[in-house]
């Protein structure tokens, strides 16, 4: 699983930099999200979203894939996506200094 976590955490760091955003500060966070929805990946073929999975087990089709359709509004509403995986960067800044 170590090889399909590394590929997911390239595509989701990816994502966020052609969108000007960062991953969370938090290491934790994501290394949880990440490493639930490479499970998923690997259960059902997509990467499934695990903050918005409907189904348990994840399915194929049925379930919500990261990005999710309402990633970018979540964002540019509250400065993260509902799953906290994605911040603009004045949002994570804000969030290193309240720890």
């Amino acid at each position: 699983m170590e090889t399909e976590y590394k590929t997911n955490l390239e595509r989701l760091s990816a994502l966020a930099r052609d969108h000007n955003l960062v991953l969370n500060p938090d290491a934790a966070r994501v290394s949880k999200v990440v490493g639930l929805m490479t499970e998923n990946f690997l259960a059902a073929g997509e990467y499934i979203c695990p903050c918005k999975q409907q189904h348990k087990p994840a399915q194929m089709g049925q379930d919500k894939t990261c990005p999710c359709p309402e990633w970018l509004n979540e964002i540019a509403q509250d400065g993260s996506c509902f799953c906290k995986l994605f911040f603009t960067p004045q949002k994570a800044g804000s969030a290193t200094l309240q720890r």
